[in-house]
């Protein structure tokens, strides 16, 4: 856990799970071989620029170090990670669990709270059935917030249901007015956990006054902010905030939440020769949770 020269670039998977094999005298007070360790997709930063010391946005240093951008990835028996920003699987949490909250989960987990929806008030969680929205669904009921789980089909709708959602709407219906049938007045706040340019076009008018819309999902569109509305969102003063993943104080808060029982991650499991058929299936919107790939033998 020492060198992270990019000596192997090329090698994808930007979150994963595993055991220490080797220490880096440097980390030796931190690390020791069978301890296990976690890996995320900022895989190192410089730890004191004014970025990384204000405790919120060390994700942004400009001299951070991404796996599967900057060095190789997870998608590989070993990996190379940088024992003082990698965390510590927590006992009780398997090696499965911890590798989907390293990216989709606890990126799930810091958009929750950023959107200061608070207990007892509404989140609309658009994807609510994919491998984030289904994360940020059980973080949200956690928190004790009521969750309008937006996904399409009948087995989203089942999942969604499943994880706790106080109601399911069919992304294929009148999602706006459904949700003013629900609310009366909007919701207090949407999470973007699509990437879809239509679920953005709609988002500001689910809201209601002062609502807050948190941007996760990234589209391909390069013009897409909340419908372009600018009107609208002047009128009714709503809040646009984006969040890309958490720090690693937020990884190790997402993962205490496995380890009381508050997230049950859905996995769709296999190996290196199915990661192509995943691919297809998250293109198509068919992937039920998170993939995960079992590497070693």
């Amino acid at each position: 856990m020492t060198s992270m020269a990019p000596s192997s670039l090329g090698i994808a998977g930007h979150e994963g799970a595993g055991v220490v094999v080797a220490v880096g005298d440097d980390v030796s007070a931190i690390w020791k071989v069978g301890d296990r360790a976690a890996v995320q997709w900022v895989g190192s930063t410089c730890g004191v620029c004014e970025i990384c010391t204000n405790g919120l946005d060390e994700v942004h240093c400009p001299k951070a170090v991404h796996h599967a951008v900057d060095v190789a990835g997870t998608f590989q028996e070993y990996c190379v990670a940088d024992g003082r920003y990698t965390n510590k699987i927590p006992d009780g949490v398997k090696d499965e669990d911890a590798g989907p909250i390293m990216c989709g989960g606890f990126s799930a987990y810091a958009a929750c709270k950023r959107a200061a929806v608070k207990p007892g008030e509404w989140l609309i969680i658009l994807g609510a059935g994919g491998g984030v929205g289904h994360f940020a669904l059980q973080y949200a009921k956690a928190m004790g917030i009521k969750v309008i789980a937006v996904d399409k089909g009948r087995e989203k709708e089942e999942t969604c249901r499943r994880l706790g959602a106080d109601t399911f709407i069919d992304s294929s219906s009148d999602v706006v007015a459904e949700v003013t049938r629900i609310t009366t007045y909007g919701a207090h706040g949407v999470l973007l956990a699509t990437p879809s340019k239509e679920a953005y076009d709609i988002t500001p008018h689910t809201l209601r006054v002062r609502g807050t819309l948190i941007a996760l999902g990234i589209p391909n569109h390069p013009a897409v902010m909340a419908g372009t509305m600018a009107a609208l969102v002047v009128g009714k003063r709503l809040n646009i905030v984006g969040s890309l993943v958490g720090t690693k104080r937020e990884a190790d808060e997402a993962l205490d939440f496995v380890t009381r029982g508050l997230i049950h991650p859905i996995l769709t499991k296999g190996t290196l020769h199915d990661i192509d058929k995943f691919y297809d299936m998250l293109q198509e919107g068919s992937l039920l949770g998170r993939a995960v790939i079992k590497v070693s033998s």
